[in-house]
């Protein structure tokens, strides 16, 4: 049977945190990906220098196998929206994974699914999961907690789309996927976490941060 996918887009979210998990997840044998929003049409990213779109409204497409939820500024906006999180706790009563990358987890969290969910986000947006009643995981990219599965930012996407790739179609796929897309990361500086950034630069960045 088709395995559908449901990538929930609004303006001002962070287009990696879309784009890579679909770039692993529509190699899924069988696999077909619709892009949602609540008002269908071209959705700004950040920094609105491009858009993604969306092919369907969400009531077109409302019980999806797998739900994805990116991040990003516009997720703020998103979570006043009842159309979006009407149809996240639907589309989360019968999907088989429900999922998010960076702040797409506060969207889930505005849902009522978070509640004693282990989860992770955005280092810097960690601890506003605690108003959604989640615990908070700060020291891995992706948590697993029964079919919700969390991504930590933005790049952390694509692992959560592997590791989940490997939980439904096995090791094998998963791996010629991650083949395929060449994802063979090689950082040029050993600064993509708190536990391994300098202190000054963290201390830079968790100022800036809206949280």
């Amino acid at each position: 049977m088709a395995m559908q996918i449901a990538i929930l887009l609004f303006d001002g979210l962070t287009p990696l945190d879309a784009v890579g998990p679909y770039q692993v997840l529509r190699e899924l044998p069988g696999a077909g990906v619709a892009f949602v929003a609540a008002d269908p049409g071209p959705k700004s990213t950040e920094g609105r220098s491009f858009a993604l779109v969306a092919d369907h409204a969400l009531h077109a497409v409302p019980r999806p196998d797998i739900v994805l939820v990116p991040g990003g500024s516009g997720e703020l906006d998103a979570r006043t929206d009842e159309r979006v999180i009407d149809w996240l706790r639907t589309a989360d009563e019968t999907s088989q994974w429900t999922t998010s990358v960076c702040t797409g987890a506060l969207l889930l969290g505005a849902a009522g699914l978070l509640e004693g969910k282990r989860a992770t986000t955005h280092w810097t947006a960690l601890e506003a999961l605690r108003q959604f009643g989640a615990v908070p995981v700060g020291d891995e990219r992706v948590v697993f907690d029964g079919k919700l599965v969390t991504a930590a930012g933005v790049s952390a996407g694509i692992d959560m789309a592997l590791t989940l790739a490997a939980e439904i179609a096995g090791d094998e796929v998963a791996q010629e996927i991650q083949l395929e897309i060449e994802y063979d990361p090689q950082p040029p500086f050993d600064t993509g976490s708190v536990q391994t950034a300098p202190a000054a630069l963290v201390e830079r960045r968790r100022a800036a941060s809206r949280f």
